[in-house]
């Protein structure tokens, strides 16, 4: 029997999704009818362990080597810079990371970039704000948050929110509007830099099998 495989799978919103395919791709998926509270789920027909993680924690542990590939957002890959190979954009799990503000608020944050005052930003990907701030040469103050960062404007410690949205519903709710895009993101497949050479033919496998059901 070969080596076992081990996979990180994201908690949340693209669980369904990553699972989803890989049922597509005729993996058994069975194992995940057990129990959704467990952290790991074995395939014996496959030989697959699947790691349930939250989504910020896949590619710490794929970049370590505690699992071989893993599925992740390319929001996450850009906020953590972990040293792992990306092997496949799924094209599914779309959304847009962007700025945000008050509505009542939009002419004041604007005079605020035309005049290159500082500006508060709250958001839970600190790294591609600082990143993306210093690319337009603005001073800004970043603020991070765990939790829902839409309450930062309402409660008056940010000007703006750097998050990601997929319908925009959660921003018309809290009355905020968009500002800039700053970038979009969809799910993609990685690999731990030795996993992939070890355990190459395994991974390239799936790699195709992916690209048919995804096509």
């Amino acid at each position: 029997m070969r080596e076992t495989l081990n996979i990180a799978v994201p908690k949340g919103y693209l669980f369904k999704e990553t699972i989803h395919i890989l049922e597509k791709c005729g993996y058994d998926t069975d194992c995940f009818n057990d129990n959704d509270r467990k952290l790991f789920f074995y395939s014996e027909i496959n030989n697959f362990k699947y790691v349930i993680t939250r989504p910020m924690d896949v590619p710490v542990y794929v970049e370590h080597g505690a699992c071989d590939i893993g599925f992740v957002g390319k929001d996450v890959l850009l906020e953590n810079e972990c040293s792992v190979f990306e092997l496949l954009d799924l094209g599914n799990g779309r959304c847009r990371m962007i700025l945000a503000t008050q509505k009542n608020c939009i002419d004041d944050v604007k005079r605020r970039y035309e005049h290159f005052g500082t500006v508060r930003i709250a958001t839970k990907y600190p790294n591609i704000a600082k990143k993306y701030f210093e690319k337009k040469g603005m001073q800004v103050e970043i603020i991070k948050l765990y939790g829902s960062v839409e309450l930062a404007p309402l409660l008056g410690i940010a000007d703006e929110i750097l998050d990601i949205t997929a319908s925009g519903k959660t921003l018309a709710e809290n009355d905020l509007v968009e500002m800039e895009n700053v970038v979009e993101s969809t799910t993609r497949l990685i690999a731990n830099e030795v996993s992939y050479r070890i355990k190459n033919e395994i991974i390239e496998d799936i790699i195709n099998k992916i690209k048919k059901v995804i096509k």
